[in-house]
């Protein structure tokens, strides 16, 4: 519960902090309420909209209500899919907005002591510590590979936990041994002549539980001719600190990434996740109120690009045959990849390249599957609600395989597969795990 106190202390915050040409930008049209997720599965509340939200926000800076639990709900059931931004007439950065809301009030309410200690164990202790990361995942890997998983299924003890929960523990990756993920390599040659001279930026999760998708973007930036750099010193991209309220985090994370990519003279900085894409693009807006980092972060950001962007910028798809035994695959965007990095069309034309199978676009493939970074775990009944519908779109097509851009798609993904019985008969993959498949050298 907020205080009186916190609410005004939030309240003044509002009126600092909040960007109020933005706010008025909002015309109030609604063009943005058909492509908001949890406007249409709440039954189209006004309040879980983006205009609803944007009014709200505005009517604490005027003073008109205060911002109570009602306010921090609607703010907190927000996906942050932004896919009303490319609809919207008028330009507004709804993403802007949000994150710096709920920067304002969890930074400015009481939490409980247990919620205090696991903010500050995940976004101080876990996620900016790469070798914390590394062991946490491996107590997964002894988790998988020491049979206790395969106890813990017999016995039942997954029933415990709530259904989702218990069906995630099935579709998690298999990860890889503490060796493979300590012996990164710093620098890779590339495959024929040199074309590009690119970074790679590693990710905390990508680089961990998801480290062959990793291993396969290098295996395929080398194949396009490409030298790759691989900085040690960077940390996670900070976007799960900014969503969730812990904006002084964020910032920390991204002058760490900036100062260890400022100095490699690379053509672009590849990324291969559509959620830190997306965070790592907009950096020079993070740091917007501190100068003397404005030119370093413009110059980061100019450099970010998606690996798909980056192999049809190579022409991959034309240097070697690809090839793949009969399926039909569909796409499911991933949201920041597409209204953030404004990239959709070149993980089309990578799969459609492939001969052998046919690629049939799923309907409303654009719309958030529900998995926006760990909301599928903290807002769970949404979450299953937006899943399912994306299930049936899927189903729809009759697909074999479904790709997606980024780890949460994935895992939401398998998710939906799982919960629909469909696991022997559907997979989904990462587009550049696909593509190493399909590729012939």
């Amino acid at each position: 519960m907020t205080t009186v106190k916190e609410k005004q202390i939030i309240q003044d915050q509002f009126k600092e902090r909040m960007n109020e040409d933005e706010l008025l930008n909002c015309m109030r049209c609604g063009f943005c309420l058909p492509s908001c997720p949890t406007y249409i599965e709440s039954g189209f509340k006004e309040s879980h909209s983006p205009r609803g939200r944007i009014a709200l926000m505005k009517a604490i800076v005027d003073g008109i209500i205060t911002p109570d639990e009602d306010v921090e709900r609607s703010l907190d059931l927000c996906l942050g899919c932004r896919a009303c931004e490319p609809v919207c007439p008028s330009g507004v950065k709804y993403g802007h907005l949000l994150e710096e809301a709920r920067d304002i009030i969890h930074q400015n309410k009481q939490h409980s002591f247990s919620t205090k200690l696991v903010r500050k164990a995940v976004f101080d202790g876990l996620f900016p510590n790469q070798d914390r990361m590394r062991t946490m995942t491996g107590l997964l890997g002894l988790y998988q590979k020491s049979g206790l998983q395969t106890a813990v299924r017999k016995i039942g003890f997954m029933k415990l936990f709530p259904k989702h929960l218990a069906q995630m523990e099935k579709v998690l990756p298999q990860v890889p041994s503490m060796q493979d993920m300590k012996n990164r390599p710093d620098f890779l040659t590339p495959i024929g002549a040199k074309q590009k001279r690119v970074a790679f930026f590693s990710g905390c999760l990508m680089d961990t539980m998801f480290l062959e998708t990793n291993n396969n973007t290098l295996k395929l930036l080398q194949l396009a001719g490409c030298e790759i750099v691989i900085p040690k010193t960077q940390a996670c991209c900070g976007a799960l600190h900014s969503h969730s309220g812990e904006k002084l985090g964020a910032k920390e994370l991204a002058k760490r990434n900036i100062v260890a990519f400022q100095e490699l003279e690379v053509d672009y900085i590849i990324t291969n996740a559509g959620g830190c894409g997306a965070f790592l693009v907009e950096y020079d807006h993070l740091l917007d109120d501190e100068p003397e980092w404005q030119q370093k972060a413009q110059e980061f950001v100019s450099k970010i690009k998606d690996i798909s962007e980056m192999l049809m910028e190579m022409n991959l798809h034309q240097k070697y045959s690809l090839s793949l035994p009969h399926q039909i695959v569909t796409y499911q965007d991933s949201c920041h990849l597409r209204n953030v990095m404004k990239t959709s069309s070149a993980p089309r034309q990578l799969l459609n390249s492939i001969n052998g199978i046919e690629f049939r676009e799923m309907e409303d493939a654009d719309r958030c599957c529900g998995s926006a970074g760990i909301y599928n775990i903290v807002e769970s009944e949404m979450s299953m609600k937006i899943l399912e519908d994306k299930m049936q779109k899927t189903k729809a097509v009759i697909a074999n395989t479904v790709i997606t851009a980024n780890p949460g798609c994935l895992l939401q993904m398998k998710l939906g597969i799982e919960r629909e019985g469909l696991s022997a008969k559907v997979r989904a993959l990462h587009i550049v795990d696909f593509l190493v498949e399909a590729i012939t050298p």
